[in-house]
């Protein structure tokens, strides 16, 4: 799927230019500048874990992408309204899936946010991950990628769907950032409109989405060698060492 056809899973962002939450003058505009080329933007992907119509974890995920793009990154909130349970689609033939790949290959970072439900993640958000293969036509649509973590709780504050959530990033051979987010009582973060009211659980998505930011210009010069393994090129017999080295390591022996 090529970056210049349309998507239909791709969630509409609206008024990214308002921040009303935000602070601006104790908000770096390029927090990660020094840290490496920001020039494409660094290009980040967003899931969320909820399909209810006043769905906190998403409004999360547009709270974040509002701050991502005032901090020069793209974005785009993957819609999962439509994706399959693994395994329901023969061969995972489903315009849906085709679409989650593309845009997690596009991706150089992600922000993975999730309700706690019964303890853990949900369904929906565990379905986007099931359906993001280490490997796929010679692709790697996580590894070496960037990746926060929130959460968001009817209850008092927890770490359970977090905690898991960076499991599933550990897994996927992504780069966990240290900070992360879990949002208390989200029933109450939030306005009428859908925008999060200034409070310390606003306060720490900023900071969280700065360290992403950050780690993912950090990171984006060296990620083709971050994620360089041994026994990737012996599968793929493709020896390191070329004949000219091999007489350079003989001839000074």
């Amino acid at each position: 799927m090529s970056d210049t056809m349309p998507f239909a899973y791709l969630r509409p962002l609206a008024d990214p230019d308002h921040l009303p939450a935000l602070h601006p003058d104790y908000a770096h505009r390029r927090p990660a500048q020094g840290l490496g080329d920001l020039d494409p933007p660094p290009r980040i992907l967003l899931l969320y874990g909820s399909l209810r119509e006043r769905s906190y974890s998403r409004l999360v995920v547009e709270e974040s992408a509002r701050l991502l793009q005032f901090f020069g990154c793209e974005t785009r909130i993957f819609d999962p309204r439509d994706l399959p349970l693994p395994d329901q689609v023969a061969g995972d033939d489903h315009p849906a899936v085709h679409e989650l790949r593309a845009h997690s290959l596009w991706s150089e970072g992600q922000i993975w946010c999730s309700p706690e439900r019964h303890g853990q993640i949900t369904g929906i958000m565990k379905a986007q991950v099931d359906h993001l293969p280490l490997a796929y036509k010679g692709l790697r649509p996580t590894q070496g990628r960037t990746l926060a973590v929130m959460q968001v709780s009817a209850g008092s504050q927890s770490f359970n769907s977090i905690n898991t959530l960076r499991v599933l990033g550990r897994w996927m051979r992504m780069f966990t950032i240290p900070n992360q987010s879990s949002v208390a009582k989200a029933y109450e973060e939030f306005d009428e409109a859908g925008r999060m009211k200034p409070s310390p659980y606003y306060d720490r998505i900023v900071d969280v989405v700065e360290e992403l930011v950050r780690f993912t210009a950090l990171l984006r010069p060296h990620a083709d060698q971050l994620v360089d393994r041994y026994s990737e090129r012996k599968d793929r017999n493709e020896p390191v060492a070329t004949h000219v080295e091999k007489a350079g390591l003989a001839t000074s022996v």
